[in-house]
């Protein structure tokens, strides 16, 4: 596709302001992630009321993700969606200082998960649209990189402050980061405007000029694909085997990897997180997508096969450093192939339902695996997640074949 000499200039500007803004937020919601399961033991609750938190949290984030969707499709202007976004969940995260019950971190996770929501998809369409089609994997590498490297500086943070401060200042310290990310989304992201279906370019992936063609039925516009509904199938049964990660922080500490060190297992996660994304994108431009994921997923299974066992504290370690791959092999190249599999006109909605279903499902696991490790203990629990994404993976590789065939 031809571009004039504007849109030139501002496809990097918002690729770039999303990515700092993403770093910046994720530095701030990292200081206190990782010291969430060590605050809530310490008033009194365990892994059952961790899994309510944070099952919850991600399914309020999915349902306003699937909402912010739909908005995208229809609104002229998406900036404020994302911006008041950023403002919620970064107003509410230094409460966690004042908090006295695991009732209250529930409330406020509630808050913080659906401004998450209510910006993601949105954000998610503007990106897309503010790149060619040839390059949607490398902007959501790109930007899932600068979201992980925030994920670095946030646990090393909190280790500095938990070294001289209390958990309760971890968090009010977060309103720092969190307030200049606020000020990157205001003054640094452009609006973007909806690509008409007849602007489609010669990169545009052959599946998706087909569903804008086949999938409208003229009076409600394109449909989502059967291809969609495929990968989004394959998605959710991976779900629900994927809890939450704080699960692998209390198995962490069950080995005797002390509630201290958590920031420090989030530092090392995301140090693979963060130099493996933006190659993972940029290589799911030249080659399927399909099978980069299925890929991830088989990451994911050798991950919690290994806490199932949990030989060592070295092999904890190690497996949380190789658990990064999983993420950068699925995060951005997944989103791309949901983008790829659909119209321009209905990428916010197809976002939404994808984030919705994923979430809701990981709602289910995080409840399912909290149950099963308070009945049969941590084993059961690893083994089954591990054994549900071998079969995901094998799901997406056969959507490859299908497609070669």
């Amino acid at each position: 596709m031809d571009r004039g000499p504007s849109e030139s200039v501002a496809t990097p500007r918002n690729v770039y302001a999303f990515g700092l803004t993403s770093f910046l937020n994720d530095t701030a919601s990292e200081m206190a992630y990782w010291v969430l399961p060590a605050f809530i033991a310490s008033l009194g609750a365990g892994p059952a009321q961790l899994g309510i938190i944070e099952g919850v949290a991600e399914s309020v984030a999915s349902a306003a993700k699937l909402f912010s969707g739909y908005l995208a499709d229809r609104v002229a202007r998406r900036k404020p969606l994302v911006v008041g976004g950023y403002v919620v969940a970064n107003a509410v995260k230094p409460l966690l200082a004042l908090v006295s019950s695991w009732w209250q971190i529930l409330g406020i996770r509630f808050a913080d998960r659906f401004a998450k929501g209510i910006r993601g998809t949105a954000r998610d369409v503007m990106v897309a649209e503010s790149v060619d089609s040839s390059r949607i994997g490398s902007a959501y590498g790109l930007i899932q990189a600068m979201d992980s490297a925030g994920a670095i500086i946030g646990p090393l943070a909190a280790l500095l402050l938990l070294a001289h401060f209390g958990m309760r200042h971890v968090f009010a310290a977060a309103a720092v980061p969190g307030g200049l990310a606020i000020l990157v989304a205001w003054f640094g992201i452009r609006e973007t405007h909806r690509e008409p279906a007849t602007a489609a370019g010669h990169s545009e992936a052959s599946s998706t000029r087909a569903a804008a063609k086949a999938g409208s039925d003229g009076s409600f516009g394109p449909r989502l694909t059967g291809a969609f509904y495929y990968v989004l199938a394959v998605v959710t049964f991976f779900s629900i085997g994927n809890s939450s990660d704080m699960f692998l922080v209390l198995r962490a500490e069950n080995v005797g990897i002390p509630a201290s060190h958590a920031p420090l297992l989030g530092l090392v996660f995301n140090i693979t997180y963060t130099l493996l994304s933006w190659p993972a994108g940029k290589f799911s431009d030249r080659f399927s997508r399909s099978a980069i994921a299925a890929w991830g997923y088989l990451v994911f299974a050798a991950v919690y096969f290994t806490f199932a066992l949990a030989p060592s504290q070295l092999a904890i370690w190690a497996t949380m450093a190789f658990y990064g791959l999983f993420y950068a092999l699925t995060n951005p190249v997944l989103k791309a192939l949901v983008v790829e599999t659909v119209a321009p006109e209905v990428r916010g909605r197809a976002l939404g339902v994808y984030f919705f279903l994923t979430s809701v499902t990981t709602l289910l696991a995080s409840l399912i695996t909290g149950e099963l490790w308070k009945v049969y203990g941590a084993r059961v629990p690893f083994f089954l997640s591990a054994a549900i994404a071998a079969v995901s993976a094998v799901l997406l590789l056969l959507r490859r074949e299908r497609q070669h065939a």
